[in-house]
């Protein structure tokens, strides 16, 4: 076979229709028919949302996947000069992958995950085939200058099976919402820039000096090897940095893919010679097409360098057209600008009338393409994104027709002659690309809150009450993730999506929403609720990934809120707001109990004299440990915490401790003294009682809790408290408050399943003082530039605290019975952190009235809990 750089302008016979024709002409018309599902899709995406999802999806597994197996076979033939693999494997390979990506689809389409899974263990299973296809054609062969270029058609196929297990993954969401964005990322980066990038990489180092009729450079299979090493290498390593979420290793991988394409496009560029090319419209398409690999790969770099991955998963999204649209369908325009003249000429005239035809106005249609590209990739309005989407799907459009033009100028019509075949072959590229750019562009353009302001479910009678609660969508959580109501309760849901990638709502057997962006609203009229419903985001992989809201009909009518009430929560600052839910279903929004007071944070004086003495109950209490659930808990005192013992330097402290429990025993450790534990930590038995005698030797925030084991469920379920030693010489403030953190594990203490949430650390809510957010609903208060003395113990029995006041900071920390900060010093405080069964306290004054939160940092906590108020007055 004839090399293609050495020909010059003489088209290579390699690129017209072989004995695999038939084929060929199968598989374009699958790249044509999969195109136009894709844009299909596009088309329902405001009434679909999951079909935005589906029409990329459609594209990149079903169209250019199947575009790439063919295509990427026969170049290897052509190049290796190797025999072709039989027929009936190549088609059982062809088969395999579309048959495993209609289950994929399927599959997430319906929800059915074992369908997803066996839809892609099937195309793993033939991508794997063609790769040992490829490998198996590499040995022995003949090979050429353009042998290294099959290294890159293997590279992709292995990327291929990479972004296919990655996709299972994130459709089935078994990572957990805590893996999801590195996941993502990861598939993303594997799917666009190695089953798509390379092989379009490789296949520019035969195709670009050939558009240009120049022979192509002594050094260019070095060069090519290189490439693949720097691209290959570096998207092994970017995708491997993303998975484990490494942002670091994930730049540094794409660092050496841009310094692989920067290679290709330095080298590109030295091939271009003054004298004409022989298409222009192909080397100019091309150009620009490398253009934006460059710029994508740019971009995509930087944001990795400068962005946490969070970020960077809400705006890789801008790239898609850029790779989609400016590089894999342009090179496709361009290539078939090239090769049609070529194919379907009978000689060197008849091939000038076609390029001429073909090559009509492709400056504006460049122009036009580029810039609508460009539109869409920038964050501009939305009317200009629509306008970059018309301008790049009227130059696809009219390339469209200047191929049927060629193809009826050609005068062999669709179906005549023996050679016909070919013609049908070329149709269903040209179409394929064309309708994929439409496609894409389609897939794009969506605003994300087309439909009515309103969207009503079933209609039916309920019991009169009305109840709206405003729903946050967010980080892979629905928040409330719970919301329970009295049967026949007319619910509406104010729908608000905060997160930076859209996600939509949708209520078994009910309403849904449009894919909402960012920002945007809508209101769902459920109706009367008379069952338990759930509710969920649509866009695969979220509600397996825990994007899931439960809608329960209470069984106790005493305890329905039906009040109408919103469910919006007091705002302390824009980022640190408290959440409307936990992840445990614990509605944050909803109103405490009739009668229900906060537990008193106010830490009142140390008594006077050095003996303290007090005396302390273990039993169970049933406490509201948030707004509207009742609890039974483990107690000292009858309250979670504990009483909060104060006293000073040198004071002793005789506690009685009397087990009131009627089946288990208890016992009581005091962090605050030093004594052997023999004795007085022992387990006393139910109607037993014993004196813990210690003396205070050392100042601090001090934890005390249950010694009896299993002491994980003593404490979790409630038997900690605090000792508040004074250090010397310490000053009055305004005011003193006493916070304990820990986490609340709801359901029956000691059963199975809250003991298995203690042991995998997946608590229902994280508190101050045993209660979620009950300083959110009934605030601290201070006035301006009074001084505030906040005392922190990290009760546990798992995690930590990070104590930070927003607004304000602190210019006193005192930690673990030293002082890390005093006021005349010139620096400040943000956080006082501390690790479990840590203390000590922090100061501020709060500059002028308003509304200032205080939070566990750990967002985590703060959303699910962890989150109070101090209400500031002048």
């Amino acid at each position: 076979m004839d090399d293609p750089a050495a020909d010059g302008a003489r088209p290579p016979s390699r690129f017209k229709a072989s004995g695999q024709r038939g084929r060929h002409l199968a598989a374009h018309a699958l790249v044509a028919a999969w195109a136009g599902l894709a844009l299909l899709a596009a088309s329902a995406q405001q009434t679909l949302p999951v079909a935005r999802w589906l029409a990329i999806h459609l594209f990149l597994l079903g169209a250019a996947t199947t575009a790439i197996v063919v295509w990427s076979e026969h170049f290897t033939v052509a190049m290796l000069h190797t025999p072709p693999p039989d027929r009936w494997w190549s088609n059982a390979r062809l088969a395999g992958v579309n048959l495993g990506v209609v289950g994929v689809l399927t599959g997430v389409w319906a929800d059915l995950p074992v369908l997803t899974g066996a839809g892609c263990a099937l195309l793993v299973t033939a991508i794997v085939a063609h790769l040992m296809v490829l490998v198996r054609m590499g040995r022995g062969a003949l090979g050429g200058r353009l042998a290294p270029i099959a290294d890159y058609y293997r590279a992709a196929a292995a990327a291929l099976v990479v972004g296919a297990v990655l996709g299972w993954l994130l459709a089935t969401g078994r990572p957990g919402p805590q893996h999801y964005t590195g996941l993502k990322l990861a598939h993303v980066h594997v799917t666009l820039l190695g089953w798509i990038g390379l092989p379009v990489l490789g296949t520019l180092f035969m195709l670009w000096p050939t558009v240009l009729g120049v022979r192509m450079a002594e050094h260019t299979t070095r060069l090519a090897r290189r490439v693949l090493m720097l691209t290959g290498g570096g998207l092994l390593t970017a995708v491997a940095g993303l998975s484990a979420g490494r942002r670091p290793a994930a730049a540094l991988g794409m660092a050496l893919y841009a310094a692989g394409v920067a290679v290709t496009g330095h080298l590109f560029a030295r091939t271009v010679r003054r004298r004409p090319a022989v298409s222009a419209a192909a080397a100019w398409m091309l150009a620009a097409a490398m253009g934006w690999l460059v710029v994508g790969v740019v971009v995509d770099l930087g944001l990795l360098a400068a962005r946490p991955l969070a970020a960077v998963r809400d705006d890789i999204g801008a790239l898609v057209p850029v790779l989609l649209v400016g590089l894999v369908a342009q090179v496709l325009v361009g290539a078939l600008t090239y090769l049609l003249p070529v194919v379907l000429s009978r000689g060197p005239k008849d091939r000038a009338a076609l390029r001429a035809v073909l090559e009509r106005c492709w400056q504006v249609r460049l122009t036009a393409l580029n810039l609508g590209v460009a539109l869409l990739a920038l964050p501009l309005p939305h009317p200009v994104g629509t306008a970059g989407v018309l301008l790049a799907g009227a130059a696809g459009a009219a390339f469209l027709a200047l191929a049927v033009a060629v193809l009826v100028r050609s005068g062999r019509g669709l179906l005549r002659g023996a050679g016909s075949a070919r013609h049908p072959v070329l149709w269903g590229t040209a179409a394929g690309a064309v309708v994929t750019v439409l496609a894409v562009l389609m897939a794009n353009s969506g605003g994300g809150t087309g439909g009515p302001d309103v969207a009503a479910g079933p209609a039916g009678g309920g019991s009169g009450a009305t109840r709206t609660v405003a729903v946050t969508l967010a980080d892979m959580r629905i928040r409330p993730a719970r919301i329970e109501v009295a049967a026949g309760t007319d619910l509406r849901l104010k729908v608000t999506n905060t997160d930076s990638q859209r996600h939509d709502l949708v209520v078994e057997d009910g309403p849904a929403t449009p894919m909402l962006a960012k920002g945007h609203s809508r209101v769902l009229h459920v109706g009367a609720v008379t069952s338990d419903r759930e509710a969920w985001c649509t866009l695969p992989g979220h509600r397996a990934a825990g994007m899931t809201l439960d809608i329960v009909v209470k069984k106790d009518a005493m305890a329905t809120d039906g009040t109408g009430h919103e469910g919006d929560m007091p705002a302390g600052h824009e980022g640190h707001t408290s959440a409307a839910a936990t992840d445990g279903g614990l509605d944050l929004s909803a109103a405490f109990s009739a009668g229900w007071r906060p537990r008193d944070a106010e830490l009142a004086p140390a008594p006077g004299g050095t003996l303290h003495e007090a005396e302390l109950h273990a039993g169970h209490t049933e406490i509201e440990v948030a707004p509207g659930v009742k609890q039974q808990m483990w107690t000292f005192g009858g309250t979670a915490p504990g009483p909060t013992l104060h006293g000073k330097v040198g004071d002793v402290f005789e506690v009685t401790l009397v087990n009131d429990d009627t089946g288990m025993g208890h016992g009581i450790d005091f962090h605050a003294g030093s004594l052997a534990p023999d004795k007085p930590m022992r387990t006393i038995q139910p109607g037993e009682r014993l004196v813990y005698r210690f003396r205070a030797d050392r100042a601090g925030a001090w934890l005390y809790h249950c010694s009896t084991a299993p002491m994980l469920q003593h404490m979790g379920n409630g038997m900690y408290g605090a000792v508040v030693i004074d250090p010397p010489g310490l000053k009055k403030a305004d005011h003193e408050y006493v916070l304990v953190s820990s986490e609340l594990y709801l359901g029956t203490p000691g059963s199975t399943a809250q003991v298995t949430k203690m042991r995998q650390n997946t608590p229902d809510a994280w508190v101050f003082n045993g209660i979620a957010n009950q300083y959110t609903q009934r605030p601290l208060k201070a006035k301006t530039g009074e001084r505030a003395r906040f005392w922190v113990v990290a009760a546990g029995p798992s995690d930590g605290i990070a104590f930070h006041i927003v607004g304000t900071v602190f210019d006193t920390v005192y930690k673990e019975g030293a002082y890390l900060l005093r006021p005349d010093q010139a620096g400040s405080s943000q956080v006082l952190d501390l690790a479990t069964a840590q203390g000590g306290f922090v100061e501020t004054t709060f500059p002028e009235a308003g509304h200032y939160a205080f939070v566990d940092h750990d967002m985590r906590h703060a959303e699910a809990g962890a989150h109070g108020m101090v209400e500031v007055s002048d």
